[in-house]
């Protein structure tokens, strides 16, 4: 059988117009070359060669050059496209993320991505963790950044971060002039507009403030228009609130434990692509450094 390493030889010799240079280029000694040489000539069953010194196709030879240099061609692009995929440098990803990191942390970071990384191409999805659990699980997206999943979704989720949530409200609202982190207890008796974000906390004195809610939104730029037009005050997450407008504020909240983590959700038992798996190890380096005003999981101090 007509193997390609035979096939790499002859032309390197073809093109040398001698054993002793095409043996050089190859990294091996002129008698393995004409070994070879020989071997191949004989499977094809005629010289390829018009003598010994190799300076001289035959018609054959002169045919088989032409298409042995176009098959290592494709044999060679293709185990660079390979290499590629197998790298991460190649490929599709496709993840889903809650908005706030996907306008604030992931721009940046996946802009470098791409640029280190032009054969890769991306679709990225904003939404509630609730969907971002669902798209992960159905397999519509293979990664996803988002809130802890239910234990029984079949998925696994690496925290990254820790965010602590934020009273939204209109700068000239009565509750902006506090000086201290706010309690429940000052927030009875404001309309509490409800959102799917907010459902991590877990305050009996929250869960009883927003069940009388009137008014709830799902996409966080009705909640800040709701909020801007005076329709009452929402609770986000920190890094949800950092690029707000100056005609609103967010305010700290007493309860530490009203807070949210984030982090990297996959399918149990699927290996990540090659691909997801680059992307990840960015992503975790990213979380590394200051996210924002979002806390660590190492316990840190808040960042204001």
């Amino acid at each position: 059988m007509i193997g390609i390493t035979s096939l790499r030889v002859f032309v390197h010799v073809a093109d040398c117009g001698n054993i002793r240079d095409a043996a050089a280029r190859l990294y091996r000694t002129p008698s393995a070359v004409s070994m070879t040489l020989k071997s191949l000539e004989q499977d094809l069953g005629a010289p390829l060669f018009e003598s010994d010194r190799k300076n001289r196709l035959t018609a054959l030879g002169a045919e088989v050059r032409g298409i042995a240099a176009e098959m290592l061609r494709e044999h060679d692009r293709a185990l660079e496209r390979i290499e590629a995929v197998a790298t991460g440098r190649q490929g599709r990803l496709q993840l889903a993320s809650v908005p706030s990191v996907a306008a604030e942390l992931l721009p940046g970071l996946l802009a470098e991505f791409l640029d280190a990384r032009p054969g890769v191409t991306i679709e990225l999805v904003d939404t509630d963790s609730r969907s971002v659990h669902a798209m992960v699980a159905d397999g519509t997206v293979e990664l996803g950044i988002a809130g802890v999943a239910a234990p029984a979704a079949g998925l696994s989720f690496a925290p990254l971060f820790r965010d602590p949530f934020r009273l939204v409200c209109r700068r000239g609202h009565k509750l902006a002039a506090r000086a201290h982190p706010l309690g429940w207890t000052e927030l009875a008796g404001e309309r509490i507009i409800g959102n799917n974000a907010a459902a991590a906390i877990v305050a009996d004195e929250y869960r009883a403030l927003v069940a009388a809610s009137t008014l709830r939104a799902r996409n966080v730029i009705s909640l800040l228009a709701l909020v801007r037009a005076g329709a009452g005050v929402t609770l986000l997450p920190q890094l949800a609130t950092v690029s707000l407008t100056p005609d609103l504020v967010a305010l700290p909240l007493a309860d530490s434990a009203a807070e949210r983590e984030v982090g990297v959700v996959l399918r149990e038992g699927r290996s990540p692509s090659p691909v997801c798996r680059a992307f990840l190890g960015g992503l975790t380096e990213a979380c590394r450094a200051p996210i924002s005003a979002a806390r660590p999981l190492d316990g840190a101090d808040e960042r204001q």
